[in-house]
């Protein structure tokens, strides 16, 4: 009861209230053998009236403005028809089982706000800010870029910025869906919706409130019910035409077959349970319940989808494209393999290209010192960059070339065509050193997932040939396209478009950063690692926000699980009333079928619909 409404609670005693009334008129009515018609009326009518005066006052209201047709017309219609007939115990069970339904509906969607809601909770309430050497507490969209919030142990991080002192362990979970603390300290970058759990920290910001993380985040949930999916949209068109198609066939009942065949109150009573069964609020609510609460669950998990469209769209992916750096791999350099010739060995090779690249900013060059830190700086006599082919430097008298292997041929009596860093030392040749991007731990088991899954994986990226064949080996991707301009990844993905049937999606995936016309042009664009750029959440239609590339695989989860509840929901819903409609007209159906059509499936409908809740 703690987690209803108001209006919820109220609603709920009253369903109560008129079942004790109903049960006991008809206890009583089966122990004195039949109470009459005043009195059966009177009786059933409190029922009727206790469970929906609402429903009867907000039909009378929409028929004075001339809206006719929804569902409460057709329920006030077909209950008065009945009682018209002298079925008052009917038409009372009627109203009491629509109300029910409606108690179950109205439940469902808050339960679904109600996820939404804690996401919306991250939202800073105030903000301390230093000024004039005083302590002021302010609202977060009265601060400006540049002044400094100081930030207390269990308060919100209420504007993105910088550490300028203090240290502490932040609780991101809001953003990111994980439950792992971030350490922050001088220089950390800390964003706005973060709560802090330990120390005082003081944050120069770098962002003002309506362009905050938590801003954005916010701005894009709320956004989110304006990109209905398609199945949404049929629902609404259908709706549309559907209640006065049926109003139509209604009349047709009651007043066509008559003339032929029948009285006409056997006939009006059909009509009647028509109306009850033809009640569409089981696909109204159900349909657009299951992609809203199926948001409210990716976004405890740390994933923003910007709209149902994008849910749908997902479900149905057959082509998944990353991005290489960032996405797939952490973009750390790494050595792979040291190749020494049969001249040389492995120290010989490594400290020839350590000291050669000493002078060198380049992050190639930075792995190499990194993996051989015994450099004697003073034997450096010499320093320069060659761009685009290597470095040369003297080292004790000696010159060291490393580079391309074309840069290297020239100098070395060798030919050398493999890819990484060749090393050449007055003219003998020492060998090369394959260096790569670091895979992340995930991506080869979210790969063999998708896989799995029958869905194809292709890899974009600029790097060389080598190197991306070595990436995809170790993951197992399905094809690689290397050496890429960033106008010829979005022409690749064009093509790759253009060969997908209608049915099926291309996905994106891209870290956020210089991805945004890959992400924009894709079916579907998956930000990956973008805690805090605007970039990609502007251009994604799914932003994941941590670094955790294994949710591309819970997001296409949640998606086809949610498509398949509401295949199963328009099919079942549509499927029985169509059943009951028919035996009602034909005379085999009563009104308690008609309920069962009309409350009863939109009542399975939700529970189905619950079901996207959980992943």
């Amino acid at each position: 009861m703690n987690s209803l409404s108001k209006g919820q609670k109220h609603l709920l005693w009253r369903i109560i209230a008129s079942a004790v009334v109903f049960a006991l008129f008809y206890i009583i009515d089966a122990i004195t053998g039949g109470l009459g018609v005043p009195l059966s009326f009177a009786i059933v009518t409190i029922s009727y009236v206790t469970s929906g005066y609402d429903v009867i006052y907000s039909a009378v209201r929409n028929i004075i403005r001339g809206k006719l047709l929804d569902e409460k017309f057709l329920m006030l219609i077909a209950t008065v028809g009945a009682y018209a007939l002298g079925d008052f115990g009917e038409a009372a069970a009627v109203m009491l089982f629509y109300q029910t339904g409606e108690f179950f509906q109205s439940y469902a969607v808050g339960k679904s706000r109600r996820s939404i809601k804690e996401l919306m909770d991250i939202c800073p309430e105030y903000a301390s800010v230093e000024r004039g050497g005083e302590l002021c507490v302010v609202m977060p969209d009265e601060v400006e870029v540049g002044e400094i919030i100081v930030v207390k142990p269990g308060e919100k991080i209420p504007l993105d910025g910088i550490v300028t002192s203090g240290a502490s362990w932040l609780d991101t979970s809001s953003l990111t869906g994980e439950s792992l603390r971030r350490e922050a300290k001088e220089g950390s970058e800390v964003y706005s919706g973060s709560i802090n759990l330990s120390g005082v920290i003081k944050v120069k910001v770098t962002k003002d409130f309506d362009n905050s993380t938590v801003s954005r985040i916010l701005e894009l949930v709320e956004n989110s019910a304006f990109h209905k999916s398609k199945s949404e949209a049929f629902i609404t068109r259908f709706a549309r035409v559907y209640t006065p198609f049926v109003v139509i066939c209604a009349l047709l009942v009651a007043f066509v077959p008559p003339l032929f065949v029948g009285s006409f109150a056997t006939w009006l009573r059909r009509a009647l349970i028509f109306l009850v069964i033809s009640c569409p609020c089981a696909l109204v609510i159900s349909v657009p319940l299951s992609f809203f609460a199926s948001i409210g669950c990716a976004s405890k998990h740390g994933i923003l989808i910007k709209g149902s469209n994008w849910l749908e769209a997902l479900g149905r992916a057959k082509t998944i494209v990353f991005d290489k750096t960032g996405t797939l791999t952490k973009g750390n350099f790494v050595i792979t393999r040291i190749c020494p010739s049969d001249s040389s060995d492995d120290d010989r090779l490594m400290s020839a290209a350590a000291h050669c690249e000493y002078y060198s900013d380049h992050p190639i060059a930075e792995v190499i010192k990194s993996a051989y830190p015994h450099i004697n700086a003073g034997d450096i006599e010499g320093f320069e960059a060659i761009s685009g082919c290597g470095v040369l430097a003297k080292v004790a008298g000696k010159a060291i070339r490393c580079g391309k292997a074309s840069y290297i041929s020239q100098y070395c009596d060798v030919t050398v065509s493999s890819n990484g860093v060749h090393v050449c030392k007055d003219g003998e040749y020492l060998g090369y050193i394959e260096i790569a991007d670091e895979v992340k731990g995930e991506s080869a088991s979210l790969i063999a997932t998708l896989h799995q899954k029958g869905i194809n994986t292709v890899m974009l990226t600029g790097d060389s040939h080598q190197a991306a064949d070595w990436v995809a080996k170790e993951l197992g991707l399905g094809s690689v396209h290397a050496e890429l301009m960033p106008q010829d990844k979005t022409a690749v993905l064009s093509t790759l478009i253009a060969e997908r049937s209608s049915k099926n999606a291309v996905v994106f995936v891209g870290d956020g950063t210089n991805d945004a016309p890959a992400l924009s042009l894709a079916d579907v664009g998956i930000a990956m690692g973008s805690l805090g750029s605007d970039a990609a959440i502007e251009a994604a239609d799914i932003v994941i926000m941590d670094d955790d590339i294994s949710k591309i695989n819970t997001s296409l989860s949640l998606c086809r699980k949610t498509n398949s509840i509401v295949r199963q929901n328009i099919a079942f819903s549509l499927g029985v009333k169509l059943l009951v409609m028919v035996l009602g007209t034909l005379g085999f159906a009563n009104m308690w079928a008609a309920v069962f059509a009309d409350v009863g499936v939109a009542f399975i409908a939700i529970l189905n619909s619950f079901r996207a809740f959980k992943l």
